[in-house]
């Protein structure tokens, strides 16, 4: 074959391809693109949950939790409210093996806190919580960053916080009560989760591996500490003590009790004082006047 030839095959070949290929429209200068509402606000919806670490969801039997959404960089505040509803179902959170990717406290209905905001451009904000308010002496804080996107919504389980701790309260003596020198008294604790559920032996929450006693003491320095033994029928853990007299406490005692879970990270104190009183004295019966 010529090269003559070879050149005109080659030329057909091309015209061919090039007629075969659909004409790309170019637009004119200076028409506008097609209206896709890129530069309007999006609806954005956040949910975050708070729970207590290795327990159940922060729900109304404990008055739940605050929520505040802050804009990082304005400092502005987007939203602030209560985490409102029940604890979650129990077997569904503690007993219920799942995938990771499978909800894990939104499977069944339980408090949660949630937002919806209109927004431009992506935006990174800190959602702190604190709880449980109606414990304000076992309330915690948590927090945590993350980017919002215009239109990606954040549901189901959502931003899950977890709060560490336990609920301790001293149930017996009352907080304030004078207590006689002398007199034999017993502690009486109450342990819960910061999810409201109680703290017991061969429970979800199973205080055999839990550390929990008590300790008295004089300002402070430790007088005595105390094995607390669960009570069933009041679901309390108790302890007997002495009470010292006045002039080895001038200033009253303090009780402590002590939850330490360490292998789960949490932890919880409470505590209370109490004036001393002198020993009952029986006075003498008076003579009556002849």
């Amino acid at each position: 074959m010529s090269l003559a030839v070879a050149t005109a095959r080659l030329l057909l070949l091309c015209c061919t391809v090039m007629t075969s290929l659909p004409c790309l429209a170019i637009p004119a200068e200076g028409e506008p693109l097609s209206d896709l509402r890129l530069n309007d606000p999006q609806p954005t919806t956040i949910l975050v949950r708070v729970v207590g670490h290795g327990a159940m969801v922060l729900g109304k039997e404990v008055g739940g939790a605050r929520v505040t959404i802050t804009d990082v960089a304005t400092k502005q505040i987007l939203a602030t409210g209560i985490q409102q509803g029940e604890a979650g179902d129990q077997n569904q959170i503690m007993r219920t093996p799942r995938l990771m990717e499978e909800p894990h406290y939104s499977s069944r209905p339980a408090a949660a806190f949630t937002a919806t905001f209109d927004l431009l451009h992506p935006t990174l904000v800190e959602v702190t919580a604190e709880g449980p308010l109606a414990y304000p002496a076992s309330s915690q804080r948590a927090s945590t960053t993350v980017w919002l996107i215009p239109g990606q919504d954040m549901t189901n389980d959502g931003i899950v916080l977890h709060l560490y701790g336990y609920i301790v309260q001293i149930e017996y003596p009352q907080s304030g009560e004078p207590l006689m020198a002398k007199d034999d008294v017993i502690l009486r604790a109450v342990v819960r989760t910061l999810s409201g559920a109680l703290v017991r032996p061969h429970g979800d929450w199973d205080s055999r591996k839990i550390h929990i006693y008590g300790e008295l003491m004089i300002g402070e320095r430790v007088l005595e500490r105390l094995q607390l033994f669960y009570n069933n029928d009041r679901a309390s853990f108790e302890a007997p003590f002495f009470v010292p007299l006045p002039k080895d406490a001038p200033e009253g005692i303090t009780l402590r009790v002590i939850a330490a879970d360490s292998a789960g990270g949490n932890f919880g104190m409470g505590q209370a004082k109490y004036p001393i009183l002198s020993e009952r004295l029986h006075p003498h019966p008076r003579n009556e006047p002849r």
